[in-house]
């Protein structure tokens, strides 16, 4: 269990250099209740809170998926597919039409961007919590990435405990932002989103390792069924 949570740490923490260029400009433009620098700081906490909420939430809804596939002995199917969805998501990210036109998804993000903006309106520590709610359901890749990871743990607890230490990861950098702007540079901003790719691709292929049951212990467990069998016979 330490491992893990080390490991969703570690993803949220090298993972929020990237977050700097998608969430920077809404971080820096925060509603802040006053310029006192005690309420600055429980206004960017709270904003941060939000955020960590949505993804524990996440953990909580995909953690019982996974467990559900767990239940029905599909896990390591799964995690193989969530592998393969990964790559196939930065084979195709570029051309998809996903997020573009008129569907079903861009009207989701259409209605979560307009709540945003009324709640930039206010000046309150209320606003500031549910600003982070809210921009934690914002298209993100690397949610993406951690909620596929956290599927493939197979129990809500695991996956709630991998997503809130993958926001927790992500706190050092934000509050950076929110207290001393954008103090990493445009060209180092495009190397990291150069690496960004890659980072996705090594997960996607621990999650289809990690599927295969090759009886490596920790990063590729044999399959829990097979296990049963050899106790049993």
């Amino acid at each position: 269990m330490t491992a893990l949570l080390i490991s969703a740490f570690i993803l949220g923490a090298l993972g929020s250099v990237h977050c700097v260029g998608m969430c920077g400009p809404l971080a820096l433009s925060l509603p802040i209740v006053n310029k006192g620098k005690n309420s600055k700081f429980i206004s960017v906490l709270l904003y941060n809170t939000g955020r960590v909420v949505t993804y524990s939430s996440f953990g909580i809804l995909f953690g019982m998926v996974g467990r559900t596939f767990a239940l029905f002995g599909y896990q390591q199917w799964l995690s193989i597919t969530l592998g393969a969805l990964i790559i196939l998501f930065l084979l195709i990210s570029k051309k998809s039409k996903v997020f573009e036109g008129t569907n079903i998804v861009v009207h989701f993000f259409y209605k979560v961007r307009a709540r945003l903006g009324k709640l930039f309106m206010r000046r309150n520590y209320k606003s500031l919590f549910f600003i982070g709610l809210l921009n934690g359901l914002l298209p993100c890749g690397l949610v993406y990435m951690s909620v596929a990871a956290a599927i493939a743990t197979a129990s809500v607890i695991k996956s709630t405990l991998f997503m809130a230490s993958f926001g927790f990861g992500t706190f050092p950098m934000m509050l950076g932002v929110s207290f001393f702007g954008s103090f990493i540079n445009i060209t180092a901003r495009q190397k990291i989103r150069v690496v960004y790719p890659y980072l996705m691709f090594i997960i996607a292929c621990l999650l289809i390792i990690r599927g295969l049951g090759l009886g490596i212990p920790y990063l590729s467990p044999v399959a829990l069924a097979n296990h049963n069998a050899i106790l049993c016979h």
